[in-house]
């Protein structure tokens, strides 16, 4: 899919859960604290959603934030994804996540991303339901966990998070920083 298409997707996905969850865009605006005109923007694809704006959607959804990525494309092969065929979220601020796994239905789910000078998750730290661990493939990436001291993570650096552990990141270098997400 092209980006407009991958945009309008995630549009249509939180459009619909939150229909399904009985929601009104106000209630949810006030659980994520972002406006309605902001959400009534995402909804439409008008809007990305940062990292942090989805991350919360997730939770004031009641679904891990891999829900998202679950609009599957056409494979060759079941178990294996190759570039064309992977799931892509383009988010504010820079950042695009790249859904590596051929599912997110496993034990398991790794996200390439890639995050340009300046991206950033959020100002709100999140928290996310699920453990996840993080290996810098390019670039450097800045990372503050439990609102403790910034760490900046070089390329083959790693680090693990148990679920609802609070964090935000940033490349806050001047190149594009690569990143590979995994997951449960």
């Amino acid at each position: 899919m092209k980006m407009h298409e991958e945009v309008e997707a995630l549009a249509i996905l939180i459009h619909d859960l939150r229909k399904f969850k009985n929601l009104t865009l106000g209630e949810l605006a006030a659980r994520i604290n972002r406006s309605v005109g902001f959400l009534s923007q995402v909804e439409r694809g008008v809007s990305r959603p940062s990292v942090a704006d989805l991350t919360a959607i997730s939770e004031a959804l009641g679904v891990s934030t891999a829900y998202f990525y679950n609009l599957s494309k056409p494979r060759g092969i079941s178990w294996v994804t190759r570039p064309h065929e992977r799931r892509t979220l383009y988010l504010e601020s820079g950042i695009t996540d790249v859904l590596a796994s051929p599912s997110i239905t496993g034990a398991f789910a790794m996200l390439d991303s890639h995050l340009e000078p300046g991206a950033c998750s959020g100002e709100p730290y999140l928290t996310d339901r699920s453990e996840q661990g993080c290996f810098v493939l390019e670039g450097e990436l800045t990372v503050w966990l439990d609102d403790g001291d910034a760490v900046t993570l070089q390329a083959n650096d790693c680090f693990q998070l148990q679920p609802h552990a609070q964090f935000r990141y940033a490349n806050l270098t001047e190149t594009t920083t690569r990143v590979l997400w995994v997951f449960n």
